[in-house]
């Protein structure tokens, strides 16, 4: 009797035994569980949290885009310590409030301001702003051309290097001699005879700021505003000196001026005349050089072209026979040809541009691929002299009037 007993409290503790093991394991797993699950709530907090942020980033945005636009004007005056005059960018006078929270100090007559659309009130002054277009003109990268790669023009390569890199790298010359440096040059000739070309090698050869602006894109339609680029392009030229301004095309705003014309040729003039006070003001071009480029002359006002703003005019001419044997002689040996009678070329292209001696290689050069060969030969330069008289004879290329540049 006594061994059935004990027998059956074994079985029980035994039993026991097993169930508390059996919870401990159960134990175990819920609490790993558990932790798995505050893993998870922290990970979904820290979520929800970045989505938060990211929601009122947003929402500030969108706010912000809400908003009006501010009106971009310069103060004229400063009436009190309430009012002010300001001149919108559409050329139109306000009265309007100024910000008191703005340093009065900040506040000049010549500043540029962001006025609210709605009242004109002062909203923030724009100190280092200048035009997108003036900023946007400077060159950061410097082109690729050197003065190797402008053939047959040695004499008005030299006349400009003296001109303008000399001033830059020795001004002390100048001061030993007792002669004021040349402010500026202006390259005259047909087109596509290198003008540009020239002030790309200038711009690569010197460390001077380059800076290139087209007339055409200072000449804007509201009342000051090309003045008013004019004088930033100036300024921006004097703060980043040594600097090279380049004008291309600056018959644009250079015509001479009429006394019968229409509102349009006004604002072109008053942008001339700030072009010209400039130049030849009462402020220092100091380390500031100008090159200007045209092919129309004759139709440029004379007191643009007096000495003390252009001092030296350099005609850039059609490339004569010894200039069209170098300027082919330099495309053609870039290419993969095969026999080339350069000296052939050069009789048949009598009063060829530059431009136009480089389209002959490039046409003669499409030709090649379009037979499928990596070669150029003469057979394919001459197909493309025919092809390129073709098109000058049919007007496509129109010859420059003789005696212009003269």
């Amino acid at each position: 009797m006594s061994s059935e007993v004990e027998s059956s409290a074994n079985a029980e503790t035994k039993s026991s035994d097993e169930d508390l093991k059996k919870l401990e394991s159960d134990y175990r797993v819920l609490q790993e569980e558990a932790q798995s699950l505050i893993n998870d709530r922290a990970h979904l907090e820290s979520e929800v949290r970045g989505l938060k942020k990211r929601a009122n980033t947003l929402n500030e945005e969108v706010k912000s885009m809400r908003k009006p636009p501010l009106i971009i004007g310069t103060l004229q005056d400063i009436l009190d310590s309430d009012r002010a005059i300001v001149r919108s960018s559409n050329g139109t006078v306000f009265q309007v409030s100024l910000n008191q929270r703005i340093e009065p100090s900040k506040l000049q007559p010549g500043t540029r301001v962001a006025l609210n659309q709605d009242t004109l009130a002062i909203i923030e002054v724009l100190h280092d702003a200048w035009d997108p277009m003036v900023s946007g003109a400077e060159m950061v990268e410097k082109p690729d051309v050197t003065y190797s790669e402008v053939a047959g023009l040695d004499d008005q390569i030299e006349a400009i290097r003296e001109a303008i890199e000399l001033p830059l790298t020795s001004p002390e010359l100048f001061v030993k001699v007792g002669i004021e440096a040349p402010k500026g040059i202006l390259l005259v000739g047909p087109p596509g005879c290198g003008k540009t070309l020239i002030a790309k090698a200038v711009a690569n050869h010197t460390d001077a700021t380059f800076i290139r602006m087209v007339g055409s894109e200072l000449a804007q339609k509201y009342i000051g505003e090309g003045g008013r680029m004019v004088r930033e392009l100036f300024s921006l030229a004097k703060e980043k000196s040594p600097s090279i301004i380049f004008l291309d095309e600056i018959d644009a705003i250079g015509a001479k001026r009429l006394d019968g014309s229409t509102s349009g040729d006004r604002e072109v003039q008053r942008t001339l005349m700030q072009l010209l006070a400039e130049l030849d003001g009462f402020d220092s071009l100091e380390n500031v050089k100008i090159i200007a480029a045209t092919n129309r002359p004759d139709i440029l006002d004379d007191a643009l072209l007096r000495p003390g703003r252009f001092d030296r005019v350099i005609e850039i001419p059609m490339p004569d026979e010894k200039a069209r044997s170098a300027i082919l002689s330099l495309h053609v040996k870039n290419m993969n040809t095969k026999r080339i009678n350069v000296q052939r070329v050069v009789e048949l292209t009598e009063g060829y541009s530059g431009a136009e001696l480089k389209a002959t290689c490039v046409e003669a050069g499409m030709t090649a691929i379009r037979d499928k060969r990596d070669t150029v030969t003469q057979n394919d330069i001459l197909g493309a002299v025919k092809r390129i008289n073709s098109k000058r004879n049919q007007g496509g290329i129109s010859s420059t009037p003789e005696g212009l540049y003269s």
